[in-house]
């Protein structure tokens, strides 16, 4: 199939072109991968996965979810090739099943972006916390972790005012460092150490601190630290209208950005777990973060800080594409009249042709959806468990409206082909059931810090959408009409 010009493809969709087309098909996949980040989420949530099901689970699941993902992946890349705009999940619900799929997906959508960038930048302000811990002897507070969670989300709002060209530097750069910084980190763990764990414990043992008796349910709750980390590879398509050759770059950036992840963060888990010299130790760290204890152990203090320093910048590099993503989220939803004062976020900078609103509004909402860690790590943590429970719904639903609409379906030049109605009925199936496993209790006794509230979250998340579409939804919500919208009412704004 020929690749049409990617202006008249947005034409074609009722789309006026607006923003600066200046990325290109290695820049399309940078920011997906910058945005799982092995070395954020690897990192994270190498500790659950310690007390949730040990290596063999880690491993085990990383291997299986990646693939599952990859599933997603590929059949979510189907479904962009037809539709490369910048709302991304949200438009294809819109278009393969009306504006009720598309609202809700958009809220799912969004609230998984926002709450991605608060997890993110809070992650890097607490790991800049150990950081400083093992330099100079500064104990983080919560108050001093917020007030560099601050900062973090002001460079990542300066940074992406600037310009897509900019962002589009940041993550090349990002993917290097990565891959990179992957090498580094297991070359150092496999050559440094007297002594290794053995294969066995490394692909056998077993280690549960959940409080449940049964393995097979240990071994699902486990799976989320794969499962938490193989997020955000809707970035590509939140990008499309600033890539070039869309219909084939943002697909492939996907697809690529998931296997890439898949493979580099086997070898990370694994060469952390080779390393690894006393389990309980790393479990109960002072640090806070199970593979700086690593790091300490195999390395020394300069060796650890280093090390560590290499995850915190890969950590920024994350955020700022997720707030990249999530601006162009916030920009194509207020385009569509679907935000309160719409015609404001939907505003494009004529110098840098960037959504310059948009990105401050993805900058100061995740830092409102922050501040209950202040009073209660779990208030904090069911705000930003909407991060997984979101986004990967709204990976879904796309991909099965798509099979709902079976022949009068339209692929774009990427296309699964043949193989398109087998992947996607798996992808879909997949995306049901990691969305129940991530609303599972992952500890016992269940009290309210050890609550999983990610549950709570998707069904205020989704009452949310209900409520908004009979408030305004109904009435205001047009896919591309706003298009239309003059510059000067973005001042007026528009009530919710």
């Amino acid at each position: 199939m020929a690749i049409a010009n990617d202006d008249d493809v947005l034409a074609d969709l009722g789309i006026k072109p607006e923003l600066s087309r200046r990325m290109g098909v290695f820049g399309n996949f940078a920011i997906s991968f910058s945005v799982i980040c092995i070395l954020a989420g690897g990192m994270s949530l190498f500790g659950f996965g310690l007390g949730h099901g040990g290596p063999v689970v880690m491993l085990g699941s990383w291997v299986v979810i990646g693939f599952m993902t990859l599933l997603v992946g590929m059949s979510l890349a189907d479904v962009v090739s037809a539709y490369p705009t910048s709302g991304g999940p949200y438009f294809m619900a819109d278009k393969l099943g009306g504006p009720r799929w598309g609202w809700v997906t958009g809220w799912l959508n969004l609230l998984g972006l926002l709450g991605a960038i608060a997890g993110i930048d809070y992650g890097a302000a607490a790991f800049a916390g150990a950081f400083a811990q093992m330099q100079w002897g500064i104990a983080p507070t919560d108050a001093a972790t917020m007030l560099l969670f601050g900062c973090i989300l002001l460079l990542h709002g300066l940074l992406n005012s600037a310009g897509v060209r900019l962002v589009t530097v940041l993550n090349s750069i990002s993917v290097w460092w990565q891959l990179l910084g992957v090498a580094v980190i297991v070359g150092a763990l496999t050559f440094a150490p007297s002594e290794h764990q053995s294969a066995g414990f490394v692909f056998t043992h077993f280690h549960n601190d959940t409080g449940f008796t049964s393995p097979f349910y240990v071994a699902l709750v486990g799976s989320l630290l794969a499962g938490y980390t193989f997020c955000g590879y809707d970035a590509s398509a939140h990008v499309a209208e600033e890539t070039t050759d869309a219909q084939t770059s943002a697909p492939r950036g996907i697809v690529r950005s998931i296997y890439v992840s898949w493979a580099a963060g086997f070898v990370l888990i694994a060469g952390l777990l080779f390393a690894m010299q006393d389990y309980a130790a790393t479990q109960n760290t002072a640090t806070g973060v199970p593979p700086a204890q690593i790091f300490l152990d195999v390395l020394g203090a300069s060796g650890a800080k280093a090390l560590l320093l290499v995850v915190i910048v890969a950590m920024l590099f994350c955020g700022n594409a997720e707030v990249a993503a999530a601006s162009r989220m916030v920009y194509a939803f207020s385009r569509s009249r679907a935000l309160p004062m719409w015609q404001s976020w939907r505003l494009v900078n004529e110098r840098t042709k960037t959504p310059t609103r948009a990105v401050w509004l993805a900058v100061i909402v995740p830092f409102v959806l922050a501040l209950p860690a202040l009073w209660s790590p779990a208030a904090y943590g069911a705000i930003t468990a909407i991060n997984a429970v979101g986004m990967t719904p709204a990976y879904g639903i796309p991909v099965y409206l798509a099979l709902r609409r079976g022949r009068d379906y339209q692929p774009g030049p990427w296309s699964l082909g043949r193989w398109r109605k087998p992947v996607g009925v798996v992808a879909v199936a997949y995306v049901v059931f990691i969305t129940a496993v991530f609303c599972l209790p992952q500890s016992t006794p269940i009290t309210a810090d050890s609550f999983n509230y990610a549950g709570v979250t998707l069904v205020a998340a989704l009452l949310l959408a209900w409520g908004t579409w009979l408030a305004r939804g109904k009435k205001a919500y047009q896919l591309t009409a706003a298009n239309t919208a003059q510059p000067g009412e973005a001042l007026l704004g528009e009530g919710f």
